[in-house]
């Protein structure tokens, strides 16, 4: 008899309906198309019913494909905030027995970073409704050793049973009724004891991965009973490997299996009577330096060393996972190499079990390769990543992190295989075997895996551009289709922050990370002078290194940045230079006002710090009572002075540029706030929420200013985590825009009625008086003296057809003067086509420019500056003089 642990409980449907004084308006939400975006560490085809293929992922839950659209669709949507881990998605299984039966082992870290323990899923009509299983312990889908497996199977032979392979120490588990309850294998005494790094003190890379892989010998058994032989995968170098012969009652190390390396894949090729290793030196999925094939004849015991390329070789610089069988045609199978990211991944082939193998790509002459396929990415375009490598690499690339490989059990033609961007796929795979090249393509449609950090939707232009982890961002020119490529010149890996200038708003700034080492010349900040389609970077202080938050005037002629780490600074023009911000602690979030083009916002510490003088001084306010750590803070267009706070207890409001500001009643809690297009008949904007209201959380607009609240989504679309970013649509009323950490961005537009709305009446803020600004800028150009002043030119950032530049005007006589104007001539075609700090007129080559109404009064010594963007289309020559002179 099987030994086993004491039974757990079951819990039965975890969603409940929540009851709520709250109002709801019914939405209808998408996804703003990317297309995959992350990392895909399983694909699970059903064995029985042709077309039935699910994918998992780390962050963003777990998909069904869908034959007749060639997409995916998503299936975790209803967990929400309280169960954000189950996006983390460690290991799938699909009943081919009853091939409406699915399951899926969730819970995303087994540290401190996920407060939820792990859980078992369980559907009955193929995903689309849910029950739930708590375990005793932690999941790691997010976790080192994530695309080994899978660790979740169901007996093809009796398939209430299941066996699940856990981590760290908690062994193996079965379950007899479906997976409705589960108890620990007993007799099972291997947990496994590989860890990447035993000391980490994060509690990341000390997680061991455990039992990583179960497979069924169905030869062993008949149809209603249970399979009698099964093998296990263990993350253990030395005994990796496990087999029962009689059912589960016991179990035995595998004798004569290969040691010192992991076992990241176990498949069986059960014509044959072969049962397949694919074996790394790590857990992957980031690394992997050796590694071998082996081959385990079950009949005779006796193993075999396959390995296309053997540890043994200087040749082999990597580990094996990917590892798939051809049930269409014995004896073909394919294994990836896990890691190798120079110059690409490869797939090795054989038709023969292994006695001999092909490449996808092999050496010709160094630097040059020979390919069996050819690569389309014209639906997904960004994957080549903008980049133009130099042989032997290509753009894009095959693949990375390719931990699942998968030939489609009915069509030797159809393969799949997850990289750490998206998912590829062909369906002429055959083409390998006959001379030709088969095709690879993104098969990632519907499957939206970015985390999403920052979204902004201006006015004019593109309705939507967005700052991602791991794949930069995007100008989202239409919602529904792929953007042909991401944010270059430079390349963020992650943007942090966006912004644009509220009266100027092709006028964008963007702040980010990447790794220094790699490119230590690059900022890690940039701008755009035409809605983001093109961007050029500005300079940056000491010490960055990492993006932090920006923030762009209300006209776009200068700029706040907080990067992490470093004391903020402000910038005249587009960072040429910066100057330290007075005031500001290091690591606030930043905030331009949307009306009043000198005034910036920060945000530290529970506490609100406001600058009338274009950033370069901050004071901080007297407002008490907000979010002592984290929250977010936001202006609304059209009103100066305009202020919300969203954060832990709640969200309030200021209409006095944060001097004071108002709770609002029945919100406990809130992750960020965004604002939209106002309603029909309204006067104000319609503001949207992630918050908790009436002890729900969900997403929310408020068309009246705050006073009343509708939830717009409902509890089959809650996202996980989501808020971190949060937009309404200032052209489309109701529209928003919302950022998930692993599930893209959504957007969702109303359904119902449109609504009534009574005018809300006019906010009169309460406004702090500008001051005039003195910023100091260093000459490049010896300036020609005027009547009583000067005038040096600064050529700043240039770009094709475009250019800016500052002039610094200085008084050089011993009076005061209450206005200046500054004129030259342009040696060739340029134009100035916006300009702050003044206002100009040009005829011609000729131009000038009078000073601003706020700075136009110098004393004797005294500075200020003015800066401009301009065109051209032949050189951009700079004047060779300019006039100054006090009016």
């Amino acid at each position: 008899m099987l030994t086993i642990a004491a039974v757990l409980l079951v819990a039965a449907i975890v969603r409940m309906s929540p009851v709520s004084a709250v109002a709801s308006d019914p939405y209808a939400y998408k996804n703003v198309r990317i297309d995959g975006g992350g990392f895909v560490p399983g694909i699970i085809f059903n064995q029985t019913e042709r077309n039935l293929i699910y994918a998992r992922t780390d962050i963003g839950g777990a998909y069904r494909w869908n034959q007749s659209t060639k997409s995916w669709t998503p299936l975790l949507d209803w967990a929400g905030w309280d169960k954000w881990g189950y996006n983390g998605v460690i290991s799938m299984a699909t009943d081919p027995v009853q091939t409406n039966r699915v399951y899926a082992a969730v819970g995303m870290y087994t540290n401190t970073w996920d407060p939820n323990n792990g859980a078992i899923l369980r559907s009955t009509d193929k995903g689309d409704n849910w029950q739930v299983t708590p375990l005793p312990f932690k999941l790691g889908g997010n976790m080192p050793g994530r695309g080994m497996g899978e660790a979740l199977s169901v007996d093809p032979n009796n398939n209430s049973i299941l066996y699940f392979g856990t981590p760290n120490g908690n062994g193996l588990w079965r379950s007899t009724d479906y997976g409705a309850t589960w108890a620990k294998v007993a007799s099972f005494t291997n947990p496994g004891n590989y860890a990447q790094d035993p000391s980490d003190p994060n509690g990341y890379l000390s997680h061991r991965p455990g039992v990583v892989w179960v497979t069924y010998d169905k030869r062993s058994s008949t149809a209603g009973t249970a399979t009698k032989t099964i093998y296990v995968g263990v993350a253990d170098k030395e005994n990796t490997v496990y087999r029962t012969t009689d059912g589960g009652t016991t179990w035995s190390r595998v004798a004569g299996q290969p040691t010192g390396y992991i076992a990241h894949k176990g498949v069986l090729d059960t014509v044959n009577g072969y049962l397949y290793l694919a074996t790394s030196d790590t857990g992957g999925p980031y690394d992997g330096a050796k590694g071998d094939v082996w081959r385990y004849a079950t009949a005779t015991g006796v193993w075999t060393q396959i390995s296309p390329i053997p540890s043994s070789s200087a040749d082999d610089y990597f580990g094996y996972s990917g590892l798939t069988i051809d049930k269409q045609k014995p004896g073909t199978l394919m294994v990836a190499t896990q890691i190798s990211w120079w110059p690409d991944v490869i797939f090795f082939r054989s038709t023969d079990s292994g006695a001999t193998w092909t490449r996808v790509w092999d050496w010709t002459s160094y630097p040059s390769r020979s390919f069996r396929y050819t690569m389309n990415v014209t639906e997904n375009p960004w994957l080549t990543f903008g980049t133009n490598p130099q042989p032997p690499e290509v753009t894009p690339k095959l693949g990375w992190m390719t931990e699942s490989l998968e030939i489609d059990p009915f069509d030797s033609n159809r393969m799949m295989y997850g990289t750490g961007a998206t998912l590829y796929g062909t369906e002429n795979l055959a083409q390998w075997d006959t001379g030709g090249q088969f095709t690879i393509r993104p098969m990632a449609k519907g499957l939206e895996e970015t985390a999403v950090l920052d979204l902004i939707s201006p006015p004019t232009g593109a309705p939507l551009v967005s700052g991602l982890g791991d794949i930069g961002g995007f100008r989202h020119n239409s919602l529904d289709a792929v953007p042909a490529m991401l944010f270059t010149a430079p390349n963020f890996t992650s943007t942090t922050s966006l912004d644009y200038a509220e009266k100027s708003p092709s006028v964008m700034v963007r702040a980010g990370n990447f790794t220094d080492a790699d490119r230590p010349n690059d900022s890690h900040v940039a701008f755009s002078t035409d809605g983001g389609a093109n961007w050029f970077q500005g300079t940056e202080p000491g010490g960055v290194n990492e993006g932090g938050t920006v923030a762009a005037a209300a006209d776009g002629s200068r700029f706040v940045w907080a990067p992490k780490g470093v004391t903020p600074v402000y910038s005249v023009g587009y960072g040429n230079s910066w100057q330290q911000a007075s005031g500001l602690p290091t690591g606030a979030i930043v905030e331009s006002d949307r009306v009043n083009a000198m005034k910036f916002y920060g945000f530290s510490g529970g506490r609100v710090y406001v600058s009338t003088n274009g950033g370069a001084t901050f004071t901080a306010t007297a407002a008490t009572g907000l979010p002592a750590t984290g929250g977010k803070i936001k202006a609304v267009p059209g009103i100066e002075g305009d202020l919300w706070v969203a954060g832990e207890g709640g969200m309030w409001h200021s209409t006095n540029s944060g001097a004071s500001f108002t709770k609002l009643s029945g919100i406990t809690n809130a992750v960020n706030v965004g604002f939209g297009k106002a309603a029909p008949g309204g006067t104000y904007q319609a503001v949207f929420a992630v918050a908790t209201i009436d002890g729900i959380t969900g997403l929310y607009r408020s068309d009246t200013g705050g006073s009343s609240w509708v939830r717009i989504n409902d509890d089959k679309h809650q996202w996980g985590n989501m808020g971190e970013a949060l937009t309404g649509d200032p052209r489309v009323y109701g529209r928003v825009y919302l950022g998930t950490n692993g599930r893209g961005i959504l957007y969702g537009d109303r359904t119902g009625p449109t609504p009534t709305i009574t005018p809300t009446p006019t906010v009169t803020p309460t406004v702090t008086p500008t001051v005039t600004p003195t910023p100091t800028v260093t000459p490049t150009v010896t300036p020609t003296t005027g009547s009583g002043c000067t005038a040096t030119y600064q050529a700043g950032n240039s770009w094709p057809g475009g250019f800016q530049a500052d002039v610094t005007v200085k008084n050089t006589g011993t009076a005061q003067f209450t206005g200046w104007k500054v004129s030259w001539t342009w040696p060739g075609d340029q134009k100035v086509t916006q300009l702050w700090g003044g206002t100009p007129a040009q005829t011609g080559t000729s131009i000038g420019v009078v000073n601003a109404p706020y700075n136009g009064t110098l004393a004797a010594g005294a500075s200020t500056s003015f800066g401009f963007n301009g065109s051209y289309t032949g050189t951009n020559t700079p004047p060779a003089t300019l006039t100054c002179s006090p009016v």
